[in-house]
């Protein structure tokens, strides 16, 4: 299968849905990421404190594939913020996974306690001079983050990779980052596998196109030009969530959805400690 692509701000691509790799570690994950790439996975997301760099490396050299025909990306912990650390940081992904570079980098949060995300930054941009990275980009930036950003350095990212699934739709991010051209990702698609694969509305749009509800969910997000990042570490799995090209939901499915939307629709605790092991 091949994959569609989207273009970035940047004029870089990346595939219309890209796999996650959050805790598939050691032999295992090496694995699970061969068999994505075996059935048509051409993007992979890791990040420094998922510590499986090395086995997305791993799996990139043993998978058969030309390294030129993957987009393969990782992120730089909140911890590492301060410009040198940040490069050394970068350095250190490029030296775990054993590449020249990766096609896209990420500031993994703001850390806005510590505020050095606009230093960390310049990092990422001082990287794809360098050559390390070819796009850079961030995860869980507010638009007030995003801005300063631009206000500061004059560069934007070229994604945003946010929380995002039906009960928790983000759209007032969504539309901030269209307005900028600045790409959505969404991690926890499925919104972490909750009470959501058994949510009524879903499984009537599921069941009337013969389809998955992990499907119906994967496929809302390509409609609201999003690009998920499902995990699987099986097989069947990783080949049910990237089949979401060859059918469309309807408008009246859109709005269905668009209902399912909570206040407190967050998978992940709104504590801003949470993130401090990212």
């Amino acid at each position: 299968m091949t994959l569609p692509q989207v273009t970035l701000s940047d004029g870089t691509t990346l595939p219309a849905i890209v796999f996650g790799t959050y805790k598939l570690n050691g032999a295992s994950g090496v694995e699970a990421m061969k068999n994505a790439i075996d059935v048509g996975y051409t993007g992979l997301d890791s990040a420094f404190n998922y510590e499986n760099e090395g086995a997305l490396g791993r799996a990139l050299r043993e998978c058969g594939h030309k390294r030129e025909d993957l987009r393969i990306s990782s992120k730089l912990p909140g911890r590492h913020h301060a410009y040198d650390e940040a490069l050394a940081t970068i350095e250190e992904s490029l030296y775990r996974a054993d590449v020249e570079y990766y096609d896209i980098y990420f500031i993994h949060w703001p850390n806005p306690k510590v505020g050095k995300y606009v230093e960390a930054w310049k990092a990422l941009i001082e990287a794809r001079k360098r050559g390390y990275v070819r796009s850079i980009a961030v995860c869980n930036f507010l638009p007030e983050h995003l801005q300063r950003l631009q206000d500061e350095t004059g560069v934007l990212p070229s994604v945003n990779q946010i929380e995002l699934h039906p009960y928790f739709p983000q759209a007032e991010a969504r539309a901030w980052h269209k307005k900028h051209h600045i790409v959505t990702q969404s991690w926890s698609p499925l919104g972490r596998a909750n009470d959501i694969l058994q949510n009524p509305v879903l499984n009537t749009i599921a069941q009337k196109l013969n389809k998955s509800i992990s499907q119906v969910i994967l496929r809302w997000h390509h409609q609201l030009e999003c690009i998920p990042l499902p995990k699987a570490s099986g097989r069947k799995h990783q080949i049910e969530n990237m089949s979401i090209f060859d059918f469309n939901l309807s408008d009246e499915d859109m709005k269905a959805i668009a209902s399912l939307a909570r206040p407190d629709g967050r998978t992940f605790n709104q504590d801003p400690s949470f993130y401090e092991e990212f």
